[in-house]
């Protein structure tokens, strides 16, 4: 084989990027066709959608926010941290979460409902759930932001921190909190959501992040770091 045959055979790093952006894109849109399918309570009853403000709704809306930053880690830390371990592990989060974005969104769409929540005061479906219910927690340029949620000076430093140890027990204190904060929303929706699937698929989040959530705690013990306070 000669080298310029060599060469010709490794796909640029333009045709890499089309790759993957077209692989997420059929994800999302796999996770929205399948919550489009569901078959809504009421498509044979009557019965109404749920309406807006509605756990389903809140949840639906303020979780897909709240995974949407989850897959922006994760996607930093799959294309810069030099260990296998955790490259998969953010491969594992952006996969399902991405999934897990699209279904909601394909929800929202069907309930003729906004994709993102535009009050601007969120976990407010939460009110019955007492210290969840205020909204928000950590503020951003006076602006209220969800439990867990990194703050814009948080990302910009994890984006330039040179790979290597530090930036993974960055990327995994920051992805613990961010898991820790979202899992009551979780919690609460898996008993207190309305339709079924919701509840079925807030249940499963919870599962599922709780086993990611004792793996990135082990994993910061193996580099002798803490979770964040």
């Amino acid at each position: 084989m000669t080298s310029d045959e060599t060469v010709s055979e490794r796909p640029s790093g333009v045709a890499r990027t089309l790759v993957i952006t077209a692989a997420v894109l059929a994800v999302l849109l796999l996770g929205a066709a399948v919550g489009l399918l569901v078959k809504l309570p009421g498509s044979t009853s009557g019965a109404a959608a749920p309406a807006s403000g509605s756990v389903d709704v809140g949840f639906c809306q303020d979780m897909s926010m709240h995974h949407l930053q989850g897959i922006q880690m994760a996607n930093i830390a799959r294309d810069r941290s030099t260990s296998p371990e955790i490259r998969q592990l953010a491969f594992d989060i952006s996969s399902t979460q991405l999934e897990q974005v699209g279904r909601m969104k394909g929800w929202l769409m069907m309930w003729n409902e906004h994709e993102q929540n535009i009050s601007g005061v969120y976990m407010k479906w939460m009110d019955a759930a007492g210290v969840h219910g205020h909204g928000a927690t950590t503020p951003e340029a006076g602006k209220p932001i969800m439990p867990g949620m990194a703050t814009t000076d948080e990302l910009t430093k994890l984006r330039t921190m040179p790979a290597g140890d530090g930036f993974d027990v960055y990327w995994l204190q920051l992805m613990l909190r961010h898991h820790m904060g979202g899992a009551p929303m979780a919690e609460y929706a898996s008993t207190a959501a309305g339709q079924t699937f919701v509840r079925t698929l807030s249940d499963n989040m919870l599962k599922s992040q709780s086993a990611e959530t004792e793996l990135m705690k082990d994993y910061l013990a193996k580099r002798g770091a803490a979770p964040l306070p």
